[in-house]
């Protein structure tokens, strides 16, 4: 028994010399010190060694499971010392690039206009974006009968309680009025929906920039300078612009900004329907009745508005000539901008 004994320790010495690796170690400790490896193999022999030489074998047994003991933990202090010295990232190897993310191109326009109205003059107010019916219609002159109220044009909610998704920036400009009073001249951008079919030129939920400028003495011509001196900042001092008359009912008179296409060239297009223009805005002055809905009185007081699709502009902007690519999240296309 005392020469198993001594074999076994001479053996463990030996291996314990050679071990080089924290996994050679385990290896190690799964042959000599668990319930069924060598050393606790020689305790279970105790039961055949004779009595007198009991002492004896016990004594040494108890010798080679603490030298065997103190010379794994000495490898394990040892591994584990090397282990946290040692960094996770393989310095040899090539550094990794970082990809930065980017703005989408849609807010970078919104925060060009914002930027450019801001320098006008303008501030920034905010709506929310589901409204009531008063708010989104009534309070901006719309008949009870007009089309915009239909199904086919407005996300109503299911709640019963005239509650819809915005069709316009619009309802902001009453939420302003009734805060805030004259002069007032701020900018509304945000979200808006419609239920209309997507198209190269359409979706069903887009993004707007609506301006209010209410004074006494206010003037068609100072909404025209106002929109042509942000439209030359935004497109360029040599494009070109025209303002053609048209209907909204919250604005009497009413007219349309268009821009001369950039695909074409003002030669006719698909995406300008072949009429060579683009409309970017719509505006007017602001209605009577809108005013009083505001609590403003339009005896006092007259105001111009106007309404920029965003998408469209940085359509413009960015020659993009279908405005479903802004949204299908291909970074090939959105990475350019």
């Amino acid at each position: 028994m005392l020469e198993e004994i001594k074999k076994v320790g001479q053996e463990a010495l030996e291996k314990l010399s050679e071990i080089k690796t924290a996994s050679e170690l385990d290896d190690f400790r799964l042959e000599y010190l668990v319930k069924k490896g060598k050393v606790q193999s020689l305790f279970a022999k105790m039961r055949e060694v004779p009595d007198e030489e009991k002492p004896q074998v016990g004594k040494e047994l108890n010798k080679l499971k603490n030298q065997i003991e103190n010379g794994f933990k000495e490898l394990s202090v040892k591994f584990s010392r090397e282990a946290e010295s040692t960094p996770d990232v393989d310095l040899s190897l090539p550094g990794r690039k970082r990809f930065r993310g980017s703005y989408h191109p849609v807010i970078q326009i919104i925060d060009r206009m914002v930027e450019i109205f801001k320098a006008l003059g303008f501030d920034v107010a905010e709506g929310p974006d589901i409204e009531d019916d008063f708010h989104n219609f009534d309070a901006l002159n719309f008949p009870p009968n007009h089309p915009a109220r239909d199904m086919q044009d407005t996300f109503f909610l299911a709640s019963g309680d005239d509650l819809l998704l915005r069709t316009h920036t619009s309802p902001a400009q009453i939420r302003v009025m009734r805060k805030q009073k004259p002069p007032i001249r701020c900018i509304i951008p945000g979200r808006v929906y419609r239920n209309e079919a997507i198209s190269a030129r359409s979706l069903a939920e887009f993004h707007q920039i609506e301006g209010l400028y209410i004074n006494k003495k206010v003037s068609l011509a100072e909404l025209k300078g106002t929109l042509i001196s942000f439209s030359k900042k935004m497109y360029g001092e040599d494009s070109e612009f025209r303002f053609r008359p048209s209907f909204f009912p919250f604005t009497e008179p009413s007219a349309e900004l268009d821009i001369s296409c950039f695909l074409c060239g003002g030669e006719g297009c698909r995406i300008c329907k072949h009429t060579g223009w683009l409309e970017i805005a719509g505006c007017g002055m602001v209605h009577p009745n809108v005013l009083e809905s505001g609590g403003i009185d339009p005896e006092k007081y007259a105001g111009y508005a106007f309404g920029f699709g965003i998408e469209r502009v940085a359509m413009l902007r960015t020659g993009v000539d279908d405005i479903r690519i802004f949204y299908e999240n291909d970074l090939r296309a959105l990475n350019q901008f």
